[in-house]
């Protein structure tokens, strides 16, 4: 979508300096701006090269206000936080059409909000709700009486299992299976066989929540799975039953946590870390990549990053390796 860079500014909050009529349509690399594109410097150093580049203007700090030069400036004090919400502008789906696939499932019980778009293919069931300004790719599948809030994006074949609700701004990328059954069984010590627990709670996700590509979250057991609002999900994740997770949380790919593990607010998780059951992750913590949480294990200290298997403080887990290290010298 266009914009002035006067209407983009505003919307960004950022000051301009120069020429405010330009129009630009897209964000981009250094390498590849073209006099329609935007680009975002956050070091002094690379203010040169993007005043020499072929953009139309420039997000920078504070530190670019001097510099001489005919480009445009959007001075601002998070340089790749302004180029982040610009680049949401420029491609906002809102401008996009939008219509219902004539190869797509719709029963008449579905309410649909103002402006969705339904891709090929896909299938809703029955007394679905999904708000304005929604999108649905193509594949997607819906299950029974599932509520999908304003301005959500569900990518090509998404499955939302019955009973799951998704709040406004929801994300979920390609792939991704959100409500599906809880991994719990019931041992007979009898026969030796399992039998599965009842897996008939449901799924909520707050708004602005974002799940990555062929990621799954199960409903809960008995009462709920909940993502709080604004938690970012990476590719590849998956959450157990009953898991409870915080507000502004990070999870990067490839991490599992168990049933009914917790993770509290603004809780930091890296890659291929694995969470088991009743677990507890407190404000603030920062689990590095592969470590390991044991059962009914509280990790606590905001700020504070755990790393190793079992996870602990990384200045302890460091000293632990040096030891180790100083030990297999001796013993050569």
């Amino acid at each position: 979508m266009k914009q002035t860079l006067r209407d983009l500014a505003e919307k960004v909050g950022c000051r301009l300096l120069g020429e405010s009529s330009i129009i630009v349509t897209s964000v981009s690399s250094l390498q590849s701006a073209t006099p329609e594109s935007i680009v975002f410097v956050e070091d002094a150093k690379h203010l040169d090269a993007a005043l020499a580049s072929p953009a139309a203007a420039i997000i920078a700090g504070e530190f670019a206000v001097q510099a001489t030069g005919r480009k445009p400036l959007l001075i601002v004090s998070q340089p790749r936080l302004a180029f982040a919400r610009a680049a949401r502008l420029l491609h906002d789906a809102n401008g996009r059409e939008r219509d219902i696939h004539p190869s797509a499932i719709v029963p008449p019980s579905v309410q649909l909000g103002r402006n969705v778009s339904v891709g090929p293919r896909a299938i809703l069931g029955r007394d679905v709700k999904i708000g304005d300004g929604t999108t649905l790719g193509a594949g997607c599948v819906v299950g029974e009486c599932v509520e999908i809030g304003a301005h959500c994006r569900l990518d090509a074949h998404v499955t939302l299992y019955s009973h799951t609700t998704l709040g406004n701004r929801v994300v979920v990328q390609a792939g991704a299976v959100l409500g599906s059954e809880g991994f719990g069984y019931v041992r007979d010590f009898e026969t030796g066989r399992y039998e599965q627990f009842p897996q008939v709670g449901r799924l909520v996700i707050e708004d602005d929540v974002e799940i990555g590509a062929n990621s799954t979250v199960d409903r809960g057991a008995l009462d709920e799975t909940r993502i709080r609002r604004g938690t970012k999900i990476d590719n590849l994740v998956h959450v157990g039953h009953n898991v409870q997770i915080g507000h502004d949380v990070v999870i990067a790919a490839q991490t599992g946590l168990s049933g009914s593990a917790i993770v509290e607010d603004n809780v930091i998780i890296g890659g291929q870390v694995g969470i088991a059951d009743h677990a507890r992750i407190e404000e603030g913590a920062i689990l590095g990549a592969q470590s390991g949480i044991p059962t009914k294990k509280v990790i606590r200290g905001k700020g504070v990053v755990f790393w190793g298997t079992p996870a602990r403080p990384i200045r302890e887990y460091l000293r632990e390796l040096a030891f180790l290290s100083r030990a297999a010298k001796r013993n050569k």
